[in-house]
């Protein structure tokens, strides 16, 4: 947790943002993509994407290689099944599955087959609750208590600080992952809400960041009591159907009900073993519940990046992509966080970080059998989407090796070297493999990636 001076600093730092939502107005603070600042809010056009002219010329990602790289990943059984999406100047370069869907009579994957995104669904939550906002319906700093009246925490006064925006943002105040370890035992997410009340705190909401599941999908009650409308019927309308996400759906119903949908697979004694999706995280829908397929998450890429601004306009992706909250353990973990980030934050659903010098917005989860990572270089234009059926670390690997060949960076090895085109692996990387173990399904959760 940062000290009081460093979270005043912190706070400073975003000043322009955080009185945007103090004041809860519908309108979004401008945002810099490719260099070039946003607009004022203004009726969407197809003016407000933003401008390529300012994008530097970079090496260009050589897109038959990513694919053989995704190829080799699925060579030999190593992982049973993975779909990537690369988009840029919002234009689909590459949406293909690899590998099967069931590593025992499974179908081909391919870029229709759906995937559970984990906590990758956070973005979906942040968005949908900014469109809500720039229709009036909510304010940033609108308070928690107003839609849930019982909702309550342990420290006097502070459930009716709550605003929306530290929903979406992790800083509720509550002990990381509360409840999480009671929601995979299978307790009742309304149940785990109020023990809240006698849940410790590590600060008064809005102070600090602890990533959360239960507590984060409040946002759903919120949603419905100021729509009248289920949170995934809200989200179906206003983000899945004008962007033509036509594959994507909420809860395991959905994901069964799904024409080609991919199963989660666990480590065995004879390797990877497809088992039942687990239905806990999918009961706090906003947090873990999206299903969809790499199709799909072209076409999130292609609005995220700003080339949809007839359903996200420009300053409302500025205000989901300003981090409010440093989150300095995003820089330890796997080897391309520590040399690669300098810096890292929360947005509303999104993790903002420094990546070499360069911004990259990022999202990624993790449920028993499942993996998805999702990344945006903005002043490239680029982004990729990965979703795997398996708990095999080795596709994450793919994303740093994508960014780096984007930016022109070398001096690092994310991917194992016989995964690698040949011409490449001397002269662009070098280090060690990174470890492509599966995890064990026990320790299976929905994570921050």
């Amino acid at each position: 947790m940062m000290d009081r001076t460093g979270r005043r600093a912190w706070r400073l730092g975003l000043v322009a943002t955080l009185l945007s939502v103090a004041v809860g107005s519908a309108a979004q603070s401008a945002m810099t993509w490719n260099g070039t600042a946003a607009s004022a809010p203004t009726a969407a056009t197809a003016s407000d994407a933003p401008s390529l002219a300012a994008r530097p010329l970079v090496p260009a990602v050589n897109i038959a290689e990513v694919e053989a790289m995704a190829q080799q990943l699925v060579a030999n059984g190593r992982i049973p099944g993975l779909a990537v999406a690369i988009v840029q100047d919002g234009r689909v370069l590459s949406a293909r599955g690899y590998g099967v869907t069931d590593a025992h009579a499974g179908s081909p994957v391919d870029a229709h087959t759906v995937f559970r995104l984990a906590s990758l669904s956070k973005s979906f939550a942040g968005t949908v609750t900014g469109i809500l906002v720039n229709d009036g319906v909510l304010r940033w700093d609108s308070h928690l208590v107003d839609y849930v009246p019982d909702f309550k925490l342990s420290r006097p006064g502070a459930a009716e600080q709550v605003t929306v925006a530290d929903l979406l943002s992790h800083r509720v105040g509550l002990t990381r992952n509360a409840y999480d370890r009671d929601l995979e035992a299978n307790a009742d997410v309304r149940s785990l809400t109020l023990r809240m009340a006698n849940a410790p705190m590590t600060c008064a909401p809005g102070e600090c960041y602890a990533y959360q599941n239960v507590a984060f999908s409040l946002i759903g009650d919120i949603v419905f009591a100021a729509t009248g409308q289920f949170y995934s019927e809200t989200v179906a309308r206003r983000i899945f159907k004008p962007l033509g996400m036509h594959d994507a759906s909420y809860g395991l119903e959905g994901l069964e009900a799904s024409a080609r949908w991919a199963r989660p697979h666990v480590r065995g004694r004879g390797g990877w073993v497809p088992v039942s999706p687990k239905p806990n995280y999918y009961r706090v829908a906003p947090a873990a519940g999206v299903n969809a397929s790499i199709s799909d998450m072209a076409q999130w890429l292609i609005a995220q990046s700003g080339h949809r601004p007839d359903v996200l306009p420009a300053p409302l992706l500025a205000t989901l992509h300003t981090p409010l909250v440093q989150t300095p353990s995003e820089l330890r973990g796997s080897g391309w966080r520590r040399a690669r980030l300098s810096s890292a934050g929360y947005a509303l659903g999104w993790r903002v970080f420094d990546y070499a010098g360069h911004q990259v917005v990022f999202h990624g989860g993790a449920v028993q059998g499942y993996r998805t990572a999702m990344a945006m270089l903005p002043d490239r234009d680029l982004g990729i989407a990965i979703l795997w059926n398996s708990e095999s670390a080795l596709p994450s690997g793919l994303l740093p090796t994508v960014l780096d060949r984007a930016l022109g960076i070398s001096g690092g090895q994310w991917l194992d070297e016989d995964v690698l085109p040949d011409e490449s692996t001397q002269t662009l990387y070098a280090g060690k493999p990174a470890n492509g173990a599966g995890a064990d399904a026990s320790a299976a959760q929905a994570s921050p990636f």
